[in-house]
């Protein structure tokens, strides 16, 4: 058996570098969707998630450059190209890419996006978002896996209440809604550390 032995009574000293959050890092990465200027992300940790993050938001049509060594993550979302789907392809090993029917919805009125994978600890469905958007204005549907939402004329401010607390719901109705029209009142919303990044 391992042991970890730790011999008390000396003063602590040293330098250690934080990585920064991957929980925060994915929303951001999403909402970056919703703005055609350069964007600079710094302290991103490359783990798997942000890389297919990265994926994804390639895939949709942004510019983006990563700097390993420096952990650093450059978007121009210059492309007036954007595609509108989020494919099961690159959404099947990542709950937080339905993160992107927000952005996707809220800039071009329109979004197609796989419901998500990758969650291993039992059932997480995506009601919440669904029905945070639905309270933006949003019409949508569930056909052959896929989240199909449409906002023909926008999305519009609203009140929303949500019936339990959900960090991701709470993210996707954040990003959403900054493009609306109008203002949003969210309520009974998570309000965790990656919520305020």
């Amino acid at each position: 058996m391992q042991k970890l032995i730790v011999q008390g009574n000396k003063s602590l000293c040293g330098v250690v570098k934080i990585s920064g959050s991957k929980n925060a890092t994915l929303p951001i990465l999403a909402a970056s969707i919703l703005n055609n200027k350069k964007i600079e992300i710094n302290n991103v940790p490359l783990v798997k998630d942000v890389i297919t993050m990265i994926e994804l938001l390639k895939h949709i049509g942004s510019d983006i450059k990563i700097n390993s060594k420096k952990k650093r993550i450059l978007i121009h979302n210059k492309n007036n190209k954007f595609k509108t789907i989020a494919p099961y392809s690159l959404l099947k090993t990542m709950r937080a890419g339905v993160i992107v029917l927000g952005s996707l919805l809220s800039r071009f009125g329109k979004a197609k996006v796989s419901l998500p994978g990758g969650c291993t600890i039992g059932t997480r469905p995506v009601n919440l978002h669904l029905f945070a958007l639905k309270k933006l204005g949003a019409n949508i549907k569930i056909k052959n896996g896929y989240i199909l939402a449409e906002a023909k004329n926008g999305l519009s401010g609203a009140n929303i209440r949500f019936p339990s607390i959900s960090v991701g719901s709470t993210e996707n109705v954040i990003i959403a809604a900054s493009y609306a029209k109008g203002v949003t009142h969210i309520s009974n919303c998570a309000c965790e550390p990656e919520i305020k990044n």
